[in-house]
């Protein structure tokens, strides 16, 4: 997990994030599933399978629950310095994957340190331009961390800096609420009693909140499906990833989002 990845691409031809993606490349399999070296397996991806058409960097895409309903965040850690460019590249994939969930017309926005124009780094505030001349994406500007979870965006880009950061954190905060309600409830016999009488609602609040309903990344702008695990998934995490690529394969996700991005990039 801590080899370089320029170490495994060129020194490494037979190792397993090879071999997988060789397959899905020759058509030996639909897709693959790793919970290996990010890094290494965004290196050997672009290298064997190829960026689809305008595509200059893919992105890491996952599912984020909130409150009315879940976003799409990207990038989640692929990309650590994203120009402008890359980050205009990242909405416009996004908005494309979030109509291919079925919302018609996602609400776009990038994610920054203040909602106001004057905010932001350099690279923030020119990918913001870009996307504001692009009349086929709703874009909504810029949000704050707060506003991705009430529900004001459908799609949040970022870097992958900020991305893996917010993800990491966001779940690790979803266990420690989890953690702390489980233990309040055995505080006091009579808290049992009302746990007791709460677990319907509890469980349904863990099955939506829990990361692990969540595990798996899609790696959007690849000419083929590839998805990544959290590396210290258990079985259920990674369940979850399968399933994501399950459902990427069932949408033909590469084809269809080729086809989409042709007028845009």
């Amino acid at each position: 997990m801590d080899e370089r990845p320029t170490l495994v691409l060129r020194g490494k031809p037979r190792s397993s994030l090879h071999v997988a993606l060789e397959m899905v490349r020759d058509g030996q399999a639909q897709a693959c599933v790793s919970a290996g070296n990010s890094g290494a397996l965004m290196a050997i991806s672009r290298h064997v399978l190829k960026t689809l058409p305008g595509v200059d960097r893919p992105a890491m895409c996952a599912t984020i629950p909130a409150g009315r309903r879940p976003f799409l965040l990207l990038d989640l850690g692929a990309n650590v310095d994203c120009t402008a460019e890359h980050l205009y590249q990242f909405a416009v994939m996004g908005s494309m994957a979030a109509q291919l969930q079925g919302i018609e017309q996602p609400r776009i926005a990038l994610l920054n340190v203040g909602a106001e124009d004057i905010k932001g780094n350099q690279q923030v505030r020119l990918a913001a331009d870009k996307l504001l001349l692009a009349d086929d994406l709703n874009y909504q500007g810029f949000i704050e961390g707060d506003g991705l979870f009430r529900g004001e965006a459908d799609v949040a880009v970022c870097d992958g800096f900020v991305g893996n950061i917010l993800l990491k954190s966001s779940e690790e905060l979803a266990r420690t609420i989890g953690s702390k309600i489980e233990a309040l409830f055995h505080r006091r016999w009579y808290l049992r009693v009302i746990g007791v009488l709460a677990y319907p609602v509890l469980r349904q609040l863990r099955r939506e909140l829990m990361p692990e309903q969540y595990n798996g990344a899609s790696f959007l702008g690849l000419q083929g499906v590839v998805v990544k695990s959290h590396g210290n998934a258990g079985q259920k995490a990674f369940s979850a990833a399968i399933r994501r690529a399950v459902l990427d394969v069932e949408q033909d996700l590469p084809q269809r989002l080729g086809a989409r991005l042709a007028p845009l990039l």
